[in-house]
């Protein structure tokens, strides 16, 4: 990502309710998934600013991996020491060794993003599980997702697709962000057009508009609340996906 994206998401991702939606949608799935194991072994991969360390770490101990050297003095300054500067696709870690792999809007920065998956399928253990979250849609393509290094946006079959090809299992792959996606719909159609016309300034990014306290906060109680109903069900659009996988591979 650009250094002014890093930046911007280190400043945001405490309050701004995109992020504390996703942070109270994932955390429940992982939760539930886990069934609220403790001290187990964990990796990120991209872990960008260090945003989702601190979550993590509930469920046990989190090293994390990014593959710009800058965003590490954020993590370090968040009490994180088990950081390491890679590649998703040449992962520095020993077959088997984490029960729990999380790529918070990863692969989707990554041209093999097969080759990504392979590579965690071969370091999750054979009864660990991978949480992935991804944007949702090229159709919505904007200055945005270049600016942060997208490579693609997914469907749900085209999600769950690569997850198999890697050799992994989904067990749920679902689109989220769906009760605000009314709203956001015209929003992205509206900048893209207005890219395509008259250009956005350079460092403009969907968080560069800021919400008034009252209307972030009713914001990130609408996205928050999906979280109740994805533990029994799947959603069938939204702005983002998020899936668990499962290793496709014996104990020994």
């Amino acid at each position: 990502m650009e250094i002014c994206v890093y930046e911007q998401f280190a400043e945001l991702e405490e309050n701004h309710f995109w992020f504390k939606g996703r942070r109270s949608i994932f955390f429940d799935q992982i939760g539930k998934h886990l069934n609220n194991q403790k001290a187990l072994d964990i990796l990120e991969i991209g872990c960008g600013t260090g945003g989702m360390l601190s979550p993590l770490a509930q469920f046990g101990t989190v090293t994390g991996i990014d593959i710009a050297d800058d965003c590490m003095r954020y993590c370090y300054s968040r009490g994180f020491p088990q950081m390491a500067v890679g590649s998703g696709d040449a992962l520095p870690f020993a077959d088997n060794s984490f029960d729990l792999i999380a790529l918070f809007d990863v692969i989707e920065h990554i041209p093999d993003d097969t080759a990504v998956l392979r590579e965690v399928q071969r370091v999750v253990k054979p009864d660990g599980i991978v949480f992935l979250s991804v944007p949702a849609y090229q159709f919505l393509f904007s200055q945005n997702d270049r600016l942060v290094h997208h490579q693609r946006r997914y469907t749900r079959g085209q999600l769950c697709n690569v997850i198999e090809k890697a050799g992994l299992t989904p067990a749920k792959a679902t689109y989220f962000n769906t009760f605000l996606f009314p709203l956001i719909l015209p929003v992205v159609l509206v900048l893209k057009l207005k890219e395509a016309l008259l250009g956005l300034p350079d460092e403009q990014t969907n968080l560069t508009h800021q919400f008034f306290k009252p209307i972030n906060d009713i914001f990130t109680a609408i996205m928050s609340g999906e979280r109740w109903l994805l533990r029994h069900m799947d959603f069938p659009f939204g702005h983002s996906l998020i899936a668990i996988a499962r290793a496709q591979k014996t104990k020994g």
